[in-house]
């Protein structure tokens, strides 16, 4: 065994300050072995030797002492790996991860009915409320919770009619569909709404404060209510932005298509169209100008002009809920048997009515399915009068399977009622 002078001695000739060196010196290093002359211990031939005449080893001298070389390993770079595809997977929508579709639940069918058509097969639609149900009182049964749980997406009218939401969004606890995030899409949103009381107060009973909330009743609203639902989808879903864009605009072609017929919507347009219906000016203006050597009335076709046979008709309807309807297609709704939006008729408001029927000779009462078929059947017999009775909303009866549906079930019934 060498002597701890012997070992300090050769440490010290071997000592160098390392230099900088190039790859390919420090890649040779690491297979460096000891030489056997740096690695024996003094002999008796050097020892007691002046150190200056002792030889250098040569690998000690111009060998430099290699600078480490970080080398990630297996698993840093699998860590690493890891830990973008968890950050990607976050960023992704919800419905983009294992392929899942978007779900989208809907107060009222109608709003789920256009959002079948603007989803396409991106989305699952739900519904909370059923067509024959009345949207102002649904039960908030344990089941709608968890829907509204597993929901991406809330259609709601944001107004006051689901008065009932609330307490169903506190048990589903889910905060990305409440009012103010993505996930929550007002469908009235731009919409111009009727019956807006001068007061802001519910003084008065179950009047509904900021306006009437029967939007779905107007078939012109859906075009607006499908914008809100396309703009709500694409900040939930960017990927499907175009699929969403692209069934928006086909839907309302075809909501123009519906009301107006082809032929004049290719004479005078959608915009047009729209702004002279919404004003009541539209069969004047169509019965005053020619085109191609004919009245421009002669081109109109779809709900138009079927419906044609209800301008100016006087009926009675049993809530406010066709006003946006009447509006359309120029129906003269003279009174309501609800005096006022959710208050039950007394006998003497009944009896008012009545009276207001048999002395205009109204000939039809008109009525959503979830009210009493016997009260609305026995008013209409008083006067004569042909009780229409109806689903509200998509699914609400027989033949009422979409957003278009309805309106030909609706005009069809009362103009039959009209005969």
């Amino acid at each position: 065994m060498c002597s701890s002078a012997g070992s300090t001695t050769q440490a010290q000739v071997a000592w160098r300050k390392p230099t900088a060196a190039p790859a390919s010196a420090v890649r040779s290093s690491f297979n460096l072995r000891r030489s056997p002359a740096a690695s024996q211990c003094p002999t008796n031939a050097t020892r007691g030797v002046p150190m200056s005449r002792i030889p250098k080893p040569a690998s000690l001298v111009s060998v430099p002492i290699p600078l480490a070389r970080h080398r990630p390993t297996r698993r840093a770079l699998t860590m690493a790996l890891a830990a973008f595809a968890l950050l990607a997977l976050l960023l992704v929508p919800r419905q983009a991860q294992a392929g899942k579709k978007l779900q989208i639940v809907a107060t009222i069918p109608t709003y789920g009915s256009i959002a079948e058509f603007i989803a396409g097969d991106r989305g699952d639609v739900h519904s909370l409320a059923k067509g024959y149900e009345d949207p102002h009182f649904v039960r908030p049964k344990p089941s709608l919770a968890v829907t509204l749980g597993k929901a991406d997406v809330l259609l709601s009218t944001g107004l006051d009619l689901e008065l009932w939401l609330p307490a169903l969004m506190d048990k589903a606890s889910n905060p990305k569909i409440r009012s103010g995030q993505p996930g929550f899409v007002s469908v009235s949103d731009g919409l111009k709404l009727l019956d807006k009381p001068t007061v802001i107060s519910r003084g008065e009973g179950g009047m509904h404060i900021y306006g009437n909330p029967h939007i779905y009743t107007g078939p012109l609203n859906g075009k607006i209510m499908a914008r809100n639902i396309m703009i709500g989808l694409k900040k939930v879903d960017p990927a499907g932005a175009d699929t969403y864009e692209r069934n928006y605009k086909r839907f309302v072609a075809r909501v123009d298509r519906s009301m107006y017929g082809s032929k004049l919507v290719k004479i005078l347009g959608s915009k047009v169209l729209t702004k002279l219906t919404l004003s009541g000016k539209l069969i004047p203006f169509l019965e005053g100008r020619d085109y191609k050597g004919k009245k421009l009335s002669s081109y109109l076709g779809g709900w138009m002009s079927k419906a044609l046979p209800l301008r100016g008709r006087k009926i009675v309807a049993y809530h406010k809920n066709w006003a946006y309807f009447a509006r359309t297609f120029g129906v003269n709704i003279i009174d309501y048997v609800e005096p006022k939006p959710g208050i039950p008729p007394s006998p003497g408001h009944v009896a008012s009515v009545v009276q207001k029927m048999k002395s205009q000779n109204v000939k039809v009462l008109l009525a959503a399915n979830y009210y009493s078929r016997g009260k609305v059947k026995s008013i209409a017999d008083k006067v004569g009068a042909t009780p229409v009775i109806v689903g509200l909303a998509v699914g609400g009866e027989a033949g009422m399977g979409d957003y278009f549906s309805q309106y030909d079930v609706w005009i069809s019934r009362l103009v039959a009622a009209t005969k």
